[in-house]
């Protein structure tokens, strides 16, 4: 039998479990309106929220944005307190995420506070512009009783001089995140804590307003609390006769106090009426690091046992919307032809229509696909986090054993090539149409290799890949094979060369190796295709030589024939000046050197600023003089011996090609 005293102290142990995992949270369900699930306000709420916790912590603890327009847009933004992790803020702002949206299922306004393990965080939402307005309603507070005897006059006057002091602090500052912290002495033998934050996105004079609302609350109702927090929409103060987040670091050793009557170690540990000796509180810290320990070993057993359902479960915690399979097979009338729009390389797309009238294209994983499961979670946990009015938006997944599918917004006039290589529908295109999808194009493959919180390399840029909207605006799909980079990563290899042919630079073909300067040779091998109306792969033979789209381009270049290319669709209808200046940009994207290509915020400054001047193309690739070796791309290709100059054609448009270089 357990005696009783080792019964307390199992107890103990248990309870210091709970405490170190406790979250507590606020929600506030605006009166702005209602909406439908599953409508496009909705769909709009579950993609903006979602992200927020990558975007959040990525970008120092605070952001905002928007998506959709008119009475579907939404507004949202998230905060963390000054000195959370980013991890420990991704993690409270997902927390809060989820809360929120069950809390407020139908309602078009919300606002969250959490508290992860002490580290407080706040998201909102709204079909209003809140951006940059100073906002004190809902107001929120927790005060609590000091745990042993101060003298509150003293303390109410050294609280007041130290809350004025953070909040000079915080809105003099030249920090965005306006914030202020620091530490008065009571008297001789305790200092109080206190640090304050505000939005980033107010005035200091709205700050100071604001947190001074805060301090007028504490006058009024609760003077003498020793510990508090008290937070509006955009300001939140907090005091404590302990130090707490990283922001006292340098005062002194931070003990970060938890929620909810302040459940502390140091509560616990004094809760029998007693000190524990410090040798029991090792035994006790030790036995919980040997349980964690064994905990983390089971989990990581499991993961390696069960590795589709871990696959899913990453999914989950995406927060990306997950919608029942039904009700996709139901949008797409059971996956029926009439509703085909095309296939890629891991499966087919379909129209759906939702029983509330939203369109969506429905990408069905194929079950054959080797590789399909891999793409699959890639695709959703990349383009989750992606936002850019010239990305397509995943709005959700569905999982019901193998069957796995993508749900994307729709886009009604199909992708690209459906029209720049059709003999009559390219006429659709005219040069201003094009131009403006050029731009477009280099503004959706900026934002991922530079814009957005993440480093991304599509790897498979071409025209089929480019769908376009009602406006004809082109947006950058298939994220199946984009691979995320480190921050101070500049270039990677494979042995598995994916893509399509005559998109790929010969870097990547010969030898595996990928990078940024990646994507820009596909982008230029696109631009190319988009002035003369053809596919790459169109071109065989040519005067005697072998030749594909970007040689053709070179030799025009050469022979100073540069607008002998353009489409004859555009007609005579176009800028003479921009064509051959775009013709002249994607020549520079597809040099063979990689580092003579320029980088796609280089390629914006070439086509928005026609003062510049631009630099001599050098060959490109694919395009090789005579030598008397063979090349490890000239045996991939299976050419023959080389001439003078000989020119490749790569004939292969499959969506998806595997190449295995030797």
């Amino acid at each position: 039998m357990i005696s009783r005293m080792k019964l307390k102290y199992l107890l103990l142990v248990f309870c210091i479990f709970l405490v170190s995992f406790h979250v507590s949270s606020t929600q506030k369900c605006g009166n702005t309106g209602l909406f439908r699930p599953y409508d496009k306000y909705d769909t709009n709420r579950h993609l903006l929220l979602s992200s927020l916790a990558s975007n959040v912590s990525a970008r120092g603890g605070f952001y905002n944005a928007s998506v959709g327009h008119g009475p579907d847009r939404v507004y949202a933004s998230g905060t963390c307190i000054q000195g959370a992790e980013p991890k420990v803020c991704s993690t409270c702002i997902n927390f809060s995420f989820k809360r929120l949206i069950q809390k407020c299922y139908n309602q078009t306004e919300g606002l969250d506070w959490t508290s992860y393990n002490g580290i407080p965080c706040m998201i909102r939402y709204s079909n209003r512009l809140f951006f940059g307005s100073l906002e004190m309603e809902p107001f929120n507070k927790e005060y609590h009783d000091p745990d042993f005897q101060v003298n509150l006059t003293e303390f109410g006057k050294t609280w007041e001089a130290l809350m004025l002091s953070v909040i000079a602090k915080a809105t003099s500052s030249s920090d965005p995140m306006y914030y202020g912290a620091d530490s008065q002495k009571i008297g001789t033998s305790r200092n109080i804590y206190g640090f304050v934050q505000c939005s980033s996105d107010i005035s200091p004079r709205s700050c100071a307003k604001c947190l001074r609302k805060n301090v007028d609350h504490y006058k009024l109702c609760c003077r003498g609390k020793t510990y508090g927090l008290s937070f509006m929409p955009s300001c939140y103060m907090q005091w404590d006769l302990y130090s707490f987040y990283r922001v006292f670091d340098n005062k002194t050793s931070p003990t970060i106090p938890l929620e909810k009557g302040r459940i502390s170690l140091r509560t616990i540990f004094t809760s029998y009426g007693r000190k524990i000796s410090t040798g029991l509180v090792h035994v006790v810290l030790a036995l919980m690091t040997s349980v964690l320990l064994a905990l983390g070993f089971c989990l990581y057993r499991r993961r390696k046992t069960y590795h589709e359902s871990a696959t899913e479960n990453d999914i989950t915690r995406s927060g990306i919307v997950q919608f029942d399979f039904n009700t996709i097979e139901a949008a797409t009338n059971n996956f029926h032809k009439s509703n085909k729009l095309g296939h890629g390389g891991f499966g087919e797309v379909y129209k759906g229509i939702f029983s509330n009238g939203t369109e969506v294209a429905v990408k069905r994983l194929s079950k054959t696909s080797g590789q399909g499961e891999q793409e699959f979670k890639n695709e959703v946990l990349l383009v989750a986090k992606l936002q850019h009015k010239n990305l397509i938006r995943l709005l959700g997944y569905s999982v019901k054993g193998e069957e796995k599918i993508l749900v994307y917004e729709f886009v009604p006039n199909k992708s690209l090539d459906y029209f720049l290589f059709h003999h009559e529908r390219r006429a659709q295109l005219d040069w201003r149409k094009r131009y403006n999808i050029i731009g477009e194009i280099t503004r959706g493959i900026l934002y991922l290799h530079q814009d957005s919180r993440l480093t991304i390399i599509h790897r498979d840029i071409k025209a089929s890949n480019i769908l376009l909207d009602a406006e004809m605006n082109p947006k950058i799909a298939d994220f199946g094979m984009a691979r995320n980079f480190r921050v101070d990563q500049t270039e990677d290899n494979t042995i598995r060369v994916v893509g399509t042919f005559g998109y790929m630079p010969p870097e990547y073909v010969a030898n595996g190796q990928f990078s940024m300067k990646s994507d820009v040779y596909s982008f230029g091998v696109l631009t190319l295709e988009i002035i003369l109306g053809k596919k790459n792969s169109s071109f065989h033979q040519i005067h005697g030589s072998v030749c594909n789209l970007v040689s053709y381009v070179w030799r025009a270049w050469n022979n100073k024939t540069l607008l002998e290319l353009v489409d004859p669709a555009m007609r005579e209808n176009y800028d003479k000046y921009e064509v051959v200046r775009c013709i002249h940009i994607g020549l520079l994207c597809v040099q063979e050197n990689p580092d003579d290509r320029p980088t796609m915020s280089t390629v914006i400054k070439m086509l928005t600023n026609t003062s510049i001047t631009l630099p001599v193309p050098q060959p490109p690739g694919f395009v090789f003089r005579a030598r008397s070796e063979p090349t490890p791309l000239g045996k991939i290709m299976q050419l023959g011996p080389s001439t003078t100059m000989s020119f490749t054609c790569s004939i292969d448009d499959a969506s998806i090609t595997d190449v295995y270089p030797r």
